[in-house]
C-alpha cells in the first residue's frame, strides 16, 4: 500500500543555493541520519547528479537503495530505480522564490515491499519529512556561512 506525504519549509537563501545543497548527496549522511552512505553512480553533463546509489537505515530497516534524478532550476524529483525493501519511491522538492527566501515543498511517495505496522511507518515518515525539511534548511544555512 502506497504511503504520502507532504511539507513545507521556508529557507532563508536563493533557489540555486537550495538546489546546490541537494545535489551533494555524497554530503546527505552529514545531515540527515537515515542515509548512512551515498554514492554517485553517474551525473549529467552539468554535473548534478543522475542515478545515486544509497544506504538508508529507517524504521530498523535498512536498505540499499539506487535512485535517479531529474533537475529544472525550480525543482528536483527522483523516482526509485532498484531496492529490497521499497516497491516504488517517487520524491520532490519544488522551489519557489520569495523574496530573498525560497519556499520549498518536499512531496513523497512510497510502497514498501515489506510490511510494517501503520504507527511504525507514520513515525518513520514524520522523521524522514522532518529531515528533508528541516534538516536541509539547517544545512543550507550552514553552507550559506561557510559552516
Amino acid at each position: 500500500m502506497a504511503t504520502s506525504d507532504s511539507r513545507e519549509v521556508v529557507i532563508e537563501a536563493s533557489p540555486e543555493e537550495v538546489l546546490d545543497v541537494i545535489a551533494d548527496v555524497e554530503a546527505t549522511p552529514d545531515w540527515s541520519s537515515q542515509y548512512q552512505s551515498a554514492e554517485i553512480l553517474e551525473s549529467y553533463d552539468d554535473g548534478r547528479p543522475r542515478r545515486v546509489k544509497m544506504k538508508v537505515k529507517s524504521a530498523g530497516i535498512t536498505d540499499e537503495q539506487v535512485i535517479e534524478y531529474t533537475w529544472t532550476d525550480s525543482k528536483v524529483s527522483w523516482t526509485l530505480i532498484s531496492a529490497s525493501a521499497l516497491k516504488s519511491q517517487d520524491a520532490s522538492y519544488t522551489l519557489t522564490p520569495d523574496g530573498d527566501k525560497t519556499k520549498v515543498k518536499f512531496d513523497i511517495k512510497i510502497d514498501l515491499s515489506v510490511p510494517m505496522p501503520g504507527f511504525v511507518l507514520k513515525r518513520a515518515m514524520k522523521g524522514a519529512m522532518e529531515t528533508a525539511t528541516d534538516g536541509l534548511r539547517k544545512q543550507v544555512l550552514k553552507v550559506k556561512k561557510g559552516g
